[in-house]
């Protein structure tokens, strides 16, 4: 009996059958999941992405899921040994544990203790002992009949030594044995964790040196820490479980009367706990904890990740980046309000060379000669002194030039990639980025991309996470943002273009090639004659793929050239053409004319859905528009703020730089982020931090401490 699996999803995830079936419809025809939110809202019920990732991921486990199921049965069958019983059990599992745990007993085992019992010729004994129908008479009479010293039985108690091992297996491989030890321990177990080798100097694990916690009630971070802590030798963990209850538990499951048996029974059971089933829920509750922090770790990571990459672009200004340093000197780029590389310097304002009033006369004559209108600055070494230095340099060139710190996180490791090697081929290292930190700030999606995601720095512990779960889930989000926001055809790299619905490298290698060589895209039906660029793909892509200043005003809409007619259509009845998306004036008489338009009457006409037709309306009301520019702008700094200027109750506000379990990272323009712990961020209790604020958010807040040995600032949100 197979399970139904769209009635199976449909109940869990609480949506329609119909909803169901045919969003699985649409995923089995290979659609993607940007595709399929964006453009088949009517077939899913408008699904959006989480839900349809959601239903994706649970519709492959319960594939995978039944397929293990036809291995078991058929293994089993092969034996000889499947019943109805069974076969009905396994089939209506939802769950792989449910189903490695009734193929336990008849799973090919390699030698045990039980199992050379049984080639001794004990089996027949031992279900003797189980049946527990003697209650009186001799145990030793009944062993000593199988006493041979040829099979190594050499006295009655190596044969009760055998008949308990295989007793204990049968325990242990019961079904019902393994879920109810593993129910009193997730429910009444603990987690310890204690000091492994005494350290010659402080860690970072010192809460944990003597740890005790419920199982239940361990948080992820606190999971991953002592996981960490394991791994480098400093602290000896185990799993503290209930054994008196599950040992009284399973007595109460096997043992049914007051046989001769008994006694020997009670050690048998005793022995499959400690020995077979104990161990065995140890590791399922390790795992349990570590999957669970790193779904939890993997959540934050990505909804960071997506805030950051949803910064908005900074475009049309002409930038002024450097990346600082010491001994090697500040690395200097110009960037023109496109983003690209005009010039390049080097200047040595710090020690040891500390040549600072050529590195400023230098900077001066960039920032005129180029009109520059931001300076941005990368915070790693030497930052502090190199903000000093521009923020002086303000001060004496005046008008309307500002600042901004940029997080340096990944930059390295894009300037060193081969992407880096082949945009600037003819610049080192430094210089390329230098550019890096410039162009997050122009477009910090098209610069980011670049980068590989656990790089940005933007979670906890995503180094301690499965690489192949981490980069999934990463992938899915980059994926998410850049189609939310769609990309210029004319302008996107490679980077950006590969994680376009439907594309793959090498098209998005064929697209750079046809642009370069017939001087960019014209419209989007162009992309058709893009080698290897076929139907399928183009019906994925296209929508999200724009076309600004191209022949078709809809190629810059996010509009899908499969609903052009209906937009046209649409204009036309409203007396518009498509020109009128080029001309502000007529742009704010459609909106107005709009207002007052029966799109129920459109939608029955043109026999096209309203959800469809309102994302129709709202393109053609908004040619052109990046979701982006409605979120919170950078803040912009002309002069500096000193660590030791910071005073308690100081008022301040501050740019979100990463949000973690305990609280968000406020950069406050000094050189270290300041810390809003979780309970200074409301006067209400806070569940999760990323509940009050986001990645990118600018937020007032008030300083409580500054720690100036440490460089430590807590802050607070509340009032």
């Amino acid at each position: 009996m197979k399970i139904n699996l769209e009635k199976v999803l449909a109940d869990e995830l609480k949506l329609n059958l119909g909803q169901v079936k045919r969003t699985i419809n649409l995923l089995d025809e290979g659609n993607t999941i940007p595709f399929i939110a964006r453009y088949r809202k009517e077939m899913t019920g408008n699904l959006d992405e989480t839900q349809l990732r959601n239903l994706n991921d649970r519709l492959d486990y319960l594939r995978r899921l039944e397929e293990r199921k036809e291995e078991v049965l058929a293994s089993i069958d092969k034996q000889d040994k499947l019943t109805e019983e069974l076969e009905r059990k396994i089939g209506g599992a939802t769950k792989l544990q449910e189903v490695e745990d009734l193929y336990r007993p008849y799973k090919q085992k390699r030698k045990t203790r039980a199992t050379k019992a049984k080639e001794k010729g004990l089996d027949p004994l031992a279900q003797t002992f189980l049946a527990q129908e003697v209650s009186s008479g001799s145990l030793e009479e009944l062993a000593q009949k199988f006493v041979d010293e040829d099979k190594g039985l050499d006295s009655i108690e190596d044969v009760l030594a055998g008949v308990r091992d295989i007793i204990a297996e049968y325990v242990a491989d019961s079904p019902e044995s393994r879920q109810m030890a593993r129910e009193i321990t997730f429910n009444y177990g603990t987690l310890l964790s204690e000091l492994k080798v005494e350290p010659k100097e402080r860690t970072p694990y010192e809460d944990y040196y003597e740890y005790k916690e419920g199982i239940s009630k361990v948080p992820p971070y606190r999971t991953m820490a002592i996981n960490r802590g394991e791994k480098e030798g400093v602290l000896r963990i185990k799993v503290g479980a209930d054994e008196d209850r599950v040992i009284k538990k399973l007595e109460d499951e096997f043992i049914t009367g007051n046989s001769i048996f008994k006694e020997e029974i009670k050690e048998a059971i005793a022995d499959a706990y400690k020995r077979l089933v104990g161990p065995a829920i140890e590791r399922e509750v390790r795992n349990y904890l570590t999957d669970k922090a790193e779904d939890h770790a993997i959540d934050v990571f990505v909804k960071n990740l997506r805030n950051l990459l949803l910064q908005p672009p900074l475009s049309k200004v002409r930038v002024l980046a450097i990346d600082p340093a010491y001994r090697t000197g500040c690395k200097v780029v110009v960037l023109n309000q496109f983003g690209d590389f005009l010039e390049k310097n080097t200047i040595y304002p710090h020690s040891p060379q500390e040549r600072m009033k050529e590195a400023k006369e230098k900077l001066i004559g960039l920032i005129k000669e180029y009109k520059i209108e931001v300076v941005a600055i990368g915070n790693g070494t030497a930052s502090r002194e190199t903000e000093l230095m521009v923020a002086e340099i303000i001060e004496e060139v005046g008008g309307d030039l500002k600042y901004i710190i940029i997080s340096e996180a990944g930059a390295s490791v894009y300037s060193a990639s081969p992407l880096a090697k082949k945009e600037f081929p003819e610049l080192n290292v430094s210089i390329r980025g230098a550019i890096s930190i410039g162009r997050r700030l122009q477009d910090p999606l098209a610069e980011l991309v670049k980068i590989d995601p656990k790089s940005i720095g933007v979670g906890m512990y995503q180094h301690d996470i499965s690489s192949v779960k981490l980069e999934k889930s990463l992938g899915e989000v980059v994926e998410s943002v850049v189609n939310h926001v769609g990309v210029d055809l004319n302008t996107a790299s490679t980077s950006l273009l590969e994680y376009v619905a439907g594309i793959n490298s090498s098209v998005a290698k064929n697209i750079i090639k046809y642009r370069e060589e017939n001087g960019g895209f014209k419209s989007r039906k162009e992309l058709k004659e893009v080698y290897r660029l076929g139907p399928k793909t183009f019906l994925q892509a296209a929508g999200f793929l724009k076309v600004k200043e191209g022949n078709n005003p809809l190629d810059q809409t996010s509009i899908h050239p499969e609903s052009y007619s209906v937009a046209k259509k649409l204009l036309e009845d409203l007396g518009f053409g498509l020109e009128s998306l080029k001309d502000k004036n007529e742009l704010r008489d459609l909106r107005e004319k709009i207002k007052d338009f029966d799109l129920k009457e459109v939608s029955e006409e043109l026999d096209i859905g309203m959800l469809t037709l309102k994302d129709i309306v709202d393109s053609v009301l908004k040619p052109g528009r990046d979701p982006r520019e409605d979120l919170a702008k950078p803040i912009f700094r002309s002069d500096i703020l000193k660590l030791e200027e910071l005073k308690e109750g100081m008022i301040l506000q501050g740019t979100v730089r990463n949000v973690v379990d305990f609280g968000a990272f406020v950069d406050v323009g000094v050189k270290e982020d300041g810390l809003v712990h979780i309970s200074q961020m409301s006067n209400e209790y806070v569940e999760d931090p990323l509940d009050i604020v986001e990645v990118g958010d600018v937020v007032e807040v008030k300083v409580l401490s500054v720690e100036l040995e440490r460089g430590r600032i807590s802050l607070t949100m509340k009032g």
